[in-house]
């Protein structure tokens, strides 16, 4: 466990109930944005899936769900989600969803391998969101005109967080910076993953890397994605591969490149094939969701999650999300946390 304590750290909200307050304004105000600039309805969302049907998120591939018996369908078991990735595609199947239009819902999860530290918790709450798109927009400007839509809904919120709170200024760039894991790669080849992000993020401010999931020229992914929800392999009109990538922004506080969303075009017939072939797993093919998907009866889409105690903690300048959310840590960071005057929930 690595936890940073930021020098001379203070509450900006002065008490614990501004803060809460802050958090709802916050909440509040970018799900209102978000859903506009992507013509997003509201749906109720499940927290647990059965297992075996392929429509939990599988994340790095390596992660634990928690998992149960359920008495009443003879003992078969259930898992907490990882995420809806999957669960919403297959929703807006269902619904009958037109092109240009999608959902979004409040998204909680629990991750208990996570390694608890400044910004991971067990427990993760998302808007998680998921929009049809036609075939022909499954392209790389596609996907940087909807994270600029989704850049432009944090600004506002940040902006309209300042005319509540105005000891909370401002600080994001205008603009956010595109670029692919292979030029980050490129350009600071010395550095490890996590390195390259701070390197551009710190200059840029606010960062979207491309195409995480394939292998570079290292022989290495730049992060770890699942094999059958984002569509990290087609090649793309830039000359790289990879239609997803995640959001960073620069944090002050923990001098560091903070991840806000993971997105992405979501795979179609032939990516996912292609993507579960590279990682050995063709048996998913005959899960209930990657069936579906195979057979043409799910529609094309672009989807990803936006975490909500994220988000909050950037924008409300916290050290920790354990001042933003209530979670389990442990005694000694609590200790550590209240010393540097960082009080967890």
């Amino acid at each position: 466990m690595a936890l940073i304590k930021p020098r001379n750290y203070r509450n900006l909200l002065g008490s614990v109930e501004n803060t809460e307050k802050a958090i709802k304004h916050v909440k509040d105000m970018f799900q209102e944005n978000l859903s506009a600039q992507l013509a997003l309805l509201r749906v109720t969302a499940p927290m647990v899936v059965l297992e075996g049907t392929g429509i939990n998120d599988d994340l790095n591939s390596v992660e634990r769900p928690v998992s149960f018996p359920i008495k009443d369908l003879g003992e078969r078991r259930a898992e907490v989600v990882h995420s809806l990735a999957k669960w919403k595609r297959l929703k807006l199947a269902e619904m009958g969803v037109e092109p240009g239009r999608g959902i979004y819902t409040d998204m909680n999860a629990l991750r208990p391998d996570e390694e608890l530290d400044n910004i991971h918790s067990i427990y993760v709450d998302q808007w998680d969101w998921e929009k049809v798109i036609a075939r022909e927009d499954r392209n790389i400007g596609f996907l940087k005109k909807t994270v600029r839509r989704i850049y432009e809904s944090i600004k506002v919120t940040e902006n309209k967080l300042y005319v509540e709170f105005p000891q909370i200024a401002p600080a994001l760039p205008e603009d956010i910076y595109f670029i692919h894991a292979q030029e980050l790669l490129d350009r600071y080849p010395g550095l490890t993953a996590k390195e390259r992000e701070n390197a551009v993020v710190k200059e840029h401010g606010a960062v979207f890397v491309m195409g995480i999931g394939r292998e570079l020229s290292n022989g290495e992914p730049h992060d770890g994605r699942a094999a059958d929800y984002d569509d990290w392999s087609s090649p793309n009109s830039d000359g790289y591969y990879g239609l997803n990538g995640d959001i960073l922004l620069w944090n002050p506080l923990l001098e560091s490149a903070f991840e806000v969303s993971s997105m992405g075009i979501r795979v179609d017939e032939k990516a996912l094939r292609r993507q579960l072939a590279a990682r050995g797993q063709e048996w998913k093919s005959e899960l209930y969701f990657h069936r579906k998907l195979l057979a043409g009866e799910l529609p094309c889409t672009i989807g990803g999650g936006i975490g909500q105690s994220r988000l909050c903690m950037f924008l409300l300048r916290k050290a920790h999300i354990g001042e933003i959310q209530s979670s389990i840590w442990p005694d000694a960071m609590r200790e550590e946390c209240h010393a540097a005057g960082i009080e967890l929930v």
